[in-house]
């Protein structure tokens, strides 16, 4: 059984990279996001908490994501196959909530991988992002440009940019991450648990990197 964390700045491929992982090893893959959704879906008693603090506007604290993602962990069979932790921990809080859902729930943590890539990659990689208001289409100049420039080649609409696409909107967002992520990237070294992934290349690339990493193979 194998115990994940994936960590990496937004735009550097955790969500690819964490499918990929997921499929190839047989993991547990949970998501913060998508967990907190489904709490809330659920209408459980957790869920009610969590759809109570979202409708006021606040963020839902550590205390209580770390509630949920004790939840999963032990309702979804995170014994039997292994987990995979995309979105959590993200502070230095979270790092000792997770010590304390996992050591009672039999789990351990075997590696917490750290896909990094340079700010200027990662900058272009968001603001590339464009979107039609008409279908929904997604796009992205360099990675899936429309065939007509700015034009959606489903519905022909204009192509739009997101307003968390900008790029000072995408450089405060990096600001934030690293200035919470420093500090469980040392905890997480400290322990020897790191392993520092470069992201950038083709998705294929990376995920060789990264699986290699996790079993401990030279590429």
């Amino acid at each position: 059984m194998t115990g994940l964390v994936l960590l990496g700045p937004p735009g550097v491929g955790k969500g690819t990279q964490a499918e990929r992982l997921r499929d190839s090893l047989g993991l547990l893959h949970l998501s913060t996001g998508e967990i907190l959704r489904r709490a809330v879906a659920a209408k459980s008693p957790l869920g009610q908490r969590v759809a109570a603090v979202i409708a006021s506007g606040n963020l839902v604290s550590d205390e209580l994501v770390g509630e949920v993602v004790d939840q999963a962990l032990r309702q979804d069979g995170a014994a039997s196959k292994g987990f995979l932790l995309d979105g959590f921990p993200r502070t230095l809080g979270q790092v000792g909530i997770l010590d304390r859902i996992l050591e009672p729930a039999g789990l351990t943590l075997d590696h917490a991988v750290l896909i990094e890539a340079p700010q200027d990659l990662l900058v272009r990689r968001l603001t590339g992002r464009r979107i039609c208001p008409g279908c929904s289409a997604l796009y992205h100049v360099d990675g899936r440009p429309p065939s007509t420039a700015g034009v959606c080649d489903a519905c022909g609409a204009r192509l739009v940019q997101r307003d968390d696409d900008r790029e000072e909107v995408v450089t405060e967002r990096l600001r934030v991450y690293r200035q919470q992520i420093t500090p469980v990237i040392a905890a997480y070294r400290e322990r020897g648990l790191l392993r520092e992934i470069d992201g950038s290349g083709s998705a294929d690339e990376v995920f060789a990197r990264v699986l290699a990493s996790v079993r401990g193979v030279a590429v």
